[in-house]
């Protein structure tokens, strides 16, 4: 019969590191990283935990998606605009607007559009779930509870005054967490970094090397200082951009299609057009 000692489980040592109770968030942070250096985390559950400690922090303003900046169907438009909208952006969920942004009637699946697609009978308001609002002030982890109690994936954002400020989604609250969460209508396989999409665009993902990004389109950016295009971006703004925030660069726009507190992830490029000065002789 083998007498010898059974390892330690991981949560045994990480019990035995944690047991010298830390004073503040920033001592807590420093015995993790211990572990870390120890072996006993790897790199990966140790960002999950600086992600998910970093959340409580955060406020839905951090992360939202601005009102500029989203993607909505008019309740009145024909649903033939509506459904190509829908294929076009490729969402899974849609406020419905009269007016204007500021009057949300619901939400629209797309999953629902199957009913109009194979001909059923079909009415874009009674197939519309209700809306819920949120401030922009509320915290994510309270915002991420009430995602996982009430089963809504999205909250449309207001500001003091009650108008609409943009819309959050639980994607975009777990991205805090566990970094970019790619669904099946981003890049079809891994290794597929430069996408055309419908509007003519490319979607190129962050991490794509500079040599690569040059091949593809005819540029001439050096690698000698940044390896990806997501490090060329950030270095050219000298900061961590925001998603929205562009540049341009070798006659490109380079826009952040995806991007959290501390990594880019995806971006936007397309060719800027050629303006030709035409002087009179």
């Amino acid at each position: 019969m083998d007498s010898s000692p059974s390892k330690p489980s991981l949560i045994e040592r990480l019990s035995a590191l944690l047991s010298r109770e830390p004073e503040d968030r920033d001592e807590l942070l420093a015995l993790l990283h211990s572990a870390f250096d120890r072996n006993l985390l790897d790199a990966d559950a140790l960002s999950i935990i600086e992600g998910a400690l970093q959340m409580s922090d955060m406020q839905v303003r951090d992360v939202m998606i601005p009102r500029a900046q989203m993607d909505v169907v008019h309740v009145d438009d024909p649903m033939d605009k509506i459904a190509a909208f829908v294929v076009d952006t490729a969402h899974s969920r849609f406020p419905a607007i009269g007016e204007s942004k500021d009057d949300v009637s619901g939400i629209l699946l797309a999953k629902d559009l199957l009913r109009y697609f194979a001909g059923r009978e079909f009415d874009l308001r009674d197939m519309l779930r209700p809306a819920v609002f949120v401030p922009e002030s509320k915290r994510l982890n309270v915002l991420l509870r009430d995602f996982r109690v009430s089963r809504n994936h999205m909250a449309i954002v207001v500001d003091e005054y009650g108008g609409v400020a943009g819309l959050v989604t639980i994607e975009d609250v777990l991205e805090q967490i566990v970094g970019d969460i790619e669904d099946e209508y981003d890049f079809d396989e891994i290794g597929d970094n430069i996408r055309l999409d419908q509007s003519g665009r490319y979607r190129v993902k962050a991490t794509t090397e500079i040599e690569d990004f040059n091949a593809a389109f005819a540029t001439h950016f050096s690698d000698e200082e940044v390896d990806t295009v997501g490090g060329l971006v950030i270095r050219q703004f000298g900061r961590l951009p925001k998603r929205g925030e562009a540049v341009v660069l070798e006659g490109l726009k380079i826009q952040v299609l995806r991007a959290d507190s501390r990594r880019v992830h995806t971006l936007v490029v397309e060719r800027v057009p050629v303006v030709s000065e035409v002087s009179g002789d």
